[in-house]
């Protein structure tokens, strides 16, 4: 994809997350695909360096700040952006480790971060895109949640049900024409995870090697645009074929 085949021109973006790692290559690829990219996250200074990457490549963005973890701020979010055409809800995190060294504070966290928060973000945009006939979800879920990996039972459960909700979300906004997508992810090296443990994750997919990001937002610019019109309540395997195995 490039800016000479900018078929989202005239769409507007929300990316959760989308300040580094996964979230900002997808903002950067639906940019070059001619969508106004609003960029998610907590840091300004790391929001402005992926809008300006993204202006000076001759695209469009603003940043726009909000702690999706506290319902409020979420809520004030979703006043402040209005309509868009595509959510991209990737914002989130993990933790692998032993399932008893996993305290509440951390479980919960993870099911607020990585669930509760698309499932409300969703709430709020799907209704407007279905009322106008039109719009793309797509949901960033993990290989976590279509395998059993060692220590990641509540990382993997959260994933698994992100999956879930997209079938869902198809089954009610699809008839209304909204395709809601998403996509599992296999290992990425994103500048934030383990590094080694990307590598050795990487090294049981089917191709060997883990992904850049910028291979996953390939995929989701593509399940945003046109060409993917066909496509709606797909769970896209982008895992080097590790979930084949």
């Amino acid at each position: 994809m490039t800016a000479s085949d900018p078929d989202l021109r005239n769409q507007r973006a929300l990316v959760t997350g989308a300040t580094s790692g996964i979230g900002r290559a997808i903002a950067l690829q639906l940019a070059r695909q001619g969508a106004e990219v609003l960029v998610h996250g907590r840091d300004a200074q790391r929001g402005a360096a992926t809008v300006e990457a993204i202006t000076n490549a001759g695209g469009r963005a603003r940043f726009v700040a909000a702690d999706l973890s506290d319902h409020v701020d979420l809520q004030r979010l979703v006043g402040s952006v209005g309509e868009v055409d595509i959510l991209v809800n990737n914002a989130g995190f993990s933790w692998f480790g032993p399932t008893a060294a996993l305290d509440v504070k951390t479980f919960d966290a993870l099911f607020v971060s990585n669930v509760r928060a698309p499932y409300f973000l969703v709430a709020a945009f799907a209704p407007k895109m279905a009322a106008k006939g039109s719009g793309s979800i797509i949901n960033i879920s993990s290989m976590a949640g279509q395998i059993g990996l060692v220590g990641s039972a509540a990382y993997g459960a959260t994933k698994a049900t992100l999956a879930s909700m997209t079938r869902a979300w198809a089954a009610e906004f699809s008839p209304s024409g909204v395709r809601v997508n998403a996509v599992a992810a296999g290992p990425v090296y994103t500048g934030g995870a383990d590094a080694e443990r990307t590598t050795k994750l990487g090294a049981t997919t089917l191709l060997n090697r883990a992904a850049n990001a910028e291979e996953i937002a390939e995929v989701v610019g593509f399940l945003a645009s046109p060409r993917a019109s066909y496509i709606t309540g797909a769970v896209v395997a982008v895992d080097g074929g590790r979930t084949a195995i």
